[in-house]
């Protein structure tokens, strides 16, 4: 192709151009073309686009275009490993084809998708392997090891993401033995890694992009100086992820970790040498001892840490369990240190004792300024100290938007920590395209509810990016409506629950399944599902729709039979979900039909990380409600309500049984966030609605 990049864009959107080859039936939708546009403008000028594309307007090939005919090294993020895989193995082959490009593409994911041979030879002699499912499970894998050629577990198919065997067939930062690891040639991290920094295309997630950002560990380091367009799909979830890895993290659950591996080294390398089971009892006496001092509390429950210890915890009992942890790591390091020599294992080892004692003693002190601290509390613990926001890190250790000063400063805190996986110091190249500089590309379906999309370029440091909304294509007002209940009890009534089962039960037996309600809170999911499930029990079994629910089932196996929908004999299903089911879950067709949200998807005013960013703002003399609370649940609102419409010819009904939507001033700015359906004013319109989907 000849011309510019928009040139070669606007030919390949055309009739006859390249999509049409690429994807059958292909046609252009309302507003592919101008983000197409905005894009190329972007890539040839340098500068940050950040892009609101609604639904249906088709926005993976409004970057991967221009990005694949510009001739440019690519790096594309994605928000999970599920998206990665789509488009490494579907979106890009299928352009690449079409186009007849002579580029390389790679998949690069974190080292927790890969078979560690290594460790998988450890796992065949250790003799604490869970039940005997796992012996089987494990023998599926040796033999799967033999013939793969990337090592990416997601190829195995059966291996469920829950299994207890894949921390032990993995690696991590902290027991990865890099170049002395007898296993480091074939090392599939180490091909994956090799393939990227050789690559054209590089598809990753954000979360391995934010894991490099805080330890330069995943290659990112090598590889992003070397791209000149960044795409970052699903960017909505950018700020989220990028606070859980750059503040810092310590759990009980390493600590047992790591006694366990110190354990079956010690015996299998150096057995005698050091006392291994008094530093292991040490270790894993203390970290039951921390467990134990916050006591019985809810599950999930988050513990503000404002002062010497978490809220309701005696400060004397904490500090003194802390300084146990402490000890124990030291009195490890010590031991590992006299047999280091002996084997690669425990330099790692010795490594990990220094780093978790490190964190250790970070906890016993303050909070870092701008950050905020708290305990997540489950069968373990997990202390974490993060950052507000993002946006810091991005302008200047990604964007690179800070003076010299801030540079020279950045850099020598970065050695530390500055060598990558493999004991090397990573290789650090310019920029490869100076004249435009990079490009930067932040898209989603969803960034905020105003113009500016300031819900998502602020906490990102993306206030100087250009700013593009492209409304979706869809016609919802005839496609979908919208029905809130006005005779309902209100959110905080404990009847709540009770009545948005009774309400999407109707609509399911009716529609006869083809339902998805996602609640707010992991309690109402189970009240609601069991009371679905003994609603349907007075059915008709032939009539009777299956009631999932998140948390028996692998998340994978959950949509898999939801998109089945009826099968032979029996009606559709049912999906109560919470959580990561508000995004990410595309059932297109006939087989969703009706979508319930329970209540208005508020943050909760008692997280700990909710109430530093609502203080900030008071602080600053703004709304924390105006500018964080509501703009949050318009977001998530819109989240889920994009799960009703994935195609023009899709129809449906959107519940919403929370009568603030309609009651408060606040409503209407919620409302006017939601893509334009048409209302349903009364149950008897909503029965209407739901004898119109039937037919």
């Amino acid at each position: 192709m000849t011309g510019s990049l928009e040139d070669k864009v606007r030919d390949a959107f055309a009739q006859d151009g390249g999509l049409s080859r690429a994807a059958e039936q292909f046609r252009e939708r309302s507003g592919q073309t101008e983000m197409a546009m905005a894009v190329a403008r972007t890539i040839d000028n340098g500068g940050m686009l950040v892009v609101e594309a609604g639904t249906g307007v088709g926005k993976t090939f409004s970057y991967l275009v221009p990005a694949l005919l510009s001739g440019e090294r690519v790096l594309l993020s994605t928000a999970t490993k599920t998206l990665q895989d789509q488009l490494f193995g579907r979106d890009l082959p299928r352009l690449v084809e079409a186009f007849g490009l002579p580029v390389r593409t790679a998949l690069l994911k974190g080292r927790a998708s890969y078979l560690c041979l290594h460790r998988l030879d450890m796992a065949r002699h250790d003799a604490s392997l869970p039940e005997r499912g796992s012996l089987r499970t494990l023998a599926k894998i040796e033999q799967w090891s033999k013939a793969t050629r990337t090592g990416d577990l997601a190829e195995l198919p059966g291996l469920d993401e829950r299994s207890p065997l894949i921390p032990l067939i993995t690696s991590t930062r902290e027991n990865c033995l890099g170049a002395q690891c007898p296993q480091f040639k074939p090392c599939h991290v180490n091909l994956a890694r090799r393939e990227a920094l050789a690559a054209d295309i590089v598809v990753i997630n954000h979360h391995l992009f934010f894991a490099d950002l805080a330890v330069r560990e995943t290659g990112m380091a090598e590889l992003l100086p070397t791209v000149s367009v960044v795409v970052f799909d699903e960017a909505h979830q950018l700020n989220e992820t990028g606070v859980q890895f750059l503040g810092a993290q310590l759990g009980t659950g390493q600590a047992l970790d790591f006694a366990r591996d110190m354990l079956a080294a010690g015996l299998q390398h150096a057995r005698g040498l050091v006392d291994w089971q008094k530093l292991v009892s040490a270790t894993e006496r203390a970290a039951r001892e921390l467990r134990l001092v916050v006591g019985k509390q809810w599950p999930g429950a988050k513990l503000r840490w404002l002062g010497a210890s978490p809220d309701g915890i005696d400060p004397d009992a904490w500090q003194g369990a802390l300084d146990e942890l402490l000890h124990a790591f030291q009195a490890s390091a010590e031991g590992l240190d006299t047999v280091s020599e002996i084997s690669p294992d425990f330099v790692r080892l010795h490594e990990r004792a220094r780093q978790l004692a490190k964190r250790a003693s970070k906890f016993a002190l303050g909070c870092e300024v701008d950050s905020v601290r708290w305990v997540d509390v489950g069968t373990q613990l997990r202390l974490i100290e993060s950052p507000l926001d993002i946006a810091d890190a991005m302008r200047k250790r990604v964007l690179k938007i800070a003076d010299d000063a801030d540079e020279a400063g950045f850099e020598e805190d970065e050695q530390e920590d500055g060598l990558d996986a493999y004991g090397e110091q990573p290789a650090r190249s310019g920029n490869v395209r100076e004249e435009g500089g990079r490009a930067w590309v932040f898209t989603s379906a969803t960034l905020g509810d105003e113009p500016t999309l300031r819900w998502f370029t602020e906490p990102c440091g993306l206030q100087d990016a250009e700013v593009l909304r492209v409304q979706s294509p869809f016609d919802y007002a005839s496609q979908a409506a919208i029905y809130v209940p006005r005779a309902f009890p209100k959110p905080n009534d404990p009847s709540h629950s009770q009545r948005v089962a009774q309400l999407a039960a109707r609509g399911a037996a009716e529609l006869g399944g083809r339902t998805l309600v996602l609640t707010t809170t992991l309690r109402a999911l189970r009240t609601i599902g069991d009371e679905m499930r003994q609603r349907f029990e007075l059915l008709d079994a032939q009539l009777r729709p299956e009631v999932l629910v998140q948390g028996e089932l692998p998340k994978r196996v959950l949509m898999d039979r939801f998109r089945e929908g009826s099968s032979a004999g029996r009606a559709g299903c049912v999906l109560v979900a919470s959580a990561s089911f508000w995004e990410g879950f595309d059932a297109p067709g006939d087989v969703l039909q009706l979508v319930v949200i329970d209540k208005l998807p508020f943050p909760p005013p008692n997280d700990p990380l909710v109430e530093a960013r609502s203080q900030r703002l008071e602080s600053q003399g703004r709304s924390s409600f105006a500018d964080y609370s509501l703009p949050e649940a318009a977001v998530a609102l819109k989240q889920g309500a994009g799960r009703l419409i994935r195609r023009e010819t899709d129809s449906g009904v959107l519940a919403i049984c929370d009568t603030r939507l309609v009651a408060m001033g606040y409503g209407r700015r919620l409302l006017a966030a939601l893509p334009p359906m048409r209302r349903l004013e009364t149950e008897a319109d909503f029965d209407a609605a739901l004898e119109a989907l039937k037919n």
